[in-house]
C-alpha cells in the first residue's frame, strides 16, 4: 500500500497529542485498554512497512531474540502502575510513552517474531497471558489505589 506509513504516522499523531490522546487518558479502562495498545500496533504496522529492512537490523537481531527481549523488559516498565501515573503527570514521561510503545515494542515485535522459534514464541504468548493475568488480579485485590491518576473504582 503506497499510502501505508504516512497513514500511521498521522494516525499515531492523533491518538498522542490531540484531543482524542486527552479522552483516551481520562479513563484508565481506555488508557490501558485503547491507548497503549494502539500505539504498538502503529509501532508494529510501522515495523511492517519497508523502511526498516536494513542489514544492521537483521545482525543485532539475527533471529529475533535481542527484539523480543527488549519488547518484554518495556513491556513489564509500561505493566507497573507508577509508570501510568507518570505518563499522566509528567510531560517528559508522556513523552517517553509516545516514544517507548511504538518504537521499542511495536516495531521490535514487527521485526522479531517471525524470526522467532515456534517454541520461544509460544513461550512469550504464555508468559504474556499469565502476566497480564497477575496485573489484572493485582488491581483487582488491591485495597489502595495503585494508580494516583485514577479513582479506586476505576481500578476495580
Amino acid at each position: 500500500m503506497k499510502y501505508k506509513t504516512p497513514l500511521i504516522l498521522v494516525s499515531l499523531i492523533i491518538v498522542c497529542v490531540t484531543p482524542v490522546a486527552d479522552w483516551l487518558e481520562q479513563s484508565m479502562l481506555r488508557h490501558v485498554l485503547i491507548q497503549l495498545p494502539l500505539l504498538v500496533f502503529l509501532g508494529y504496522q510501522l515495523g511492517k512497512t519497508r523502511y526498516f529492512n536494513l542489514k544492521i537490523i537483521d545482525q543485532i537481531n539475527e533471529k529475533g531474540v535481542a527484539g523480543i527481549i527488549l519488547v518484554i523488559f518495556i513491556s513489564l516498565y509500561w505493566m507497573l502502575p507508577r509508570a501510568l501515573d507518570a505518563s499522566l503527570a509528567e510531560p517528559a514521561m508522556a513523552l517517553a510513552k509516545y516514544l517507548s510503545l511504538p518504537l521499542l515494542i511495536g516495531l521490535p515485535l514487527a521485526l522479531s517474531w517471525n524470526k522467532l522459534h515456534p517454541i520461544f514464541r509460544a513461550v512469550v504468548h504464555i508468559e504474556l497471558l499469565a502476566m497480564l493475568f497477575r496485573l489484572g488480579w493485582l488491581y483487582l485485590v488491591s485495597p489502595v489505589r495503585l494508580c494516583n491518576a485514577y479513582q479506586l473504582g476505576e481500578q476495580v
